[in-house]
């Protein structure tokens, strides 16, 4: 499939399907597509605490899906110590495959394009991308996306999608492991009046800024005080 043909099919599904828009905003985030012999197949897990957000996607795309969610559990030895996750798997489609081959690298490896700006253009998309990878601060209104597994250049791209489709200014910061964005104070209230219709109740916990009550989360600056 030409890539340049799996641009034109995204940009017809995502502006006729909700269930598209979804899938394209996990795929961005924690989602991972895996390619079958008969087609493609979208895996979905989330811990125990997002249960309900996980069920949420689940009922959202289960004209796609075969079994229910289930509870799985693993013991991570580094850590001593037992996490539980909430997963689900759509049956194998072809529908997935414009998802898979515009996401994914010839050695399966997840990447982001420069047509990302041209597809990622749906406050829906962005408030399931927020909700897999977003996340606030404790000592700003701030907030940020774990796009830790992008390169700089690939953060780049996603950081100008930002701006040209929804006016967002953003940064990019290192941390320990890779490179995220970040959302600063002063345009969270545009995100957030982008995304909220479609933030869960269950995951408002990562608003820094309710649009409805016009309210700021509490700050916690307990962290960067420094002991005397």
């Amino acid at each position: 499939m030409r890539h340049g043909n799996t641009v034109g099919s995204l940009r017809q599904i995502l502006s006729s399907s909700e269930q598209g828009e979804i899938i394209f905003g996990t795929v961005l985030g924690d989602g991972y597509l895996q390619k079958m012999k008969t087609g493609w197949r979208l895996e979905v897990s989330h811990s125990e605490k997002q249960k309900e957000y996980l069920f949420w996607k689940y009922k959202k795309l289960i004209k796609f899906t075969g079994a229910k969610p289930h509870l799985s559990k693993f013991f991570d030895k580094r850590f001593g110590k037992e996490y539980r996750q909430w997963r689900f798997k759509t049956k194998s489609s072809d529908f997935l495959s414009h998802f898979y081959t515009f996401f994914y690298g010839p050695k399966g490896k997840k990447e982001i394009r420069k047509e990302i700006v041209d597809l990622l253009k749906s406050p829906l998309s962005l408030a399931v991308w927020y909700m897999d990878d977003g996340g606030r601060r404790n000592d700003s209104y701030g907030v940020f996306l774990n796009s830790l597994s992008f390169s700089k250049k690939e953060n780049q791209l996603l950081q100008k999608c930002l701006k040209e489709n929804f006016f967002i200014d953003s940064r990019i910061h290192w941390v320990s492991d890779g490179y995220r964005i970040y959302i600063p104070s002063k345009e969270v209230k545009r995100f957030f009046s982008l995304v909220y219709p479609y933030i869960i109740p269950s995951m408002r916990y990562k608003l820094s800024y309710n649009p409805v009550t016009t309210s700021f989360a509490r700050l916690d600056r307990a962290r960067d005080r420094r002991k005397k």
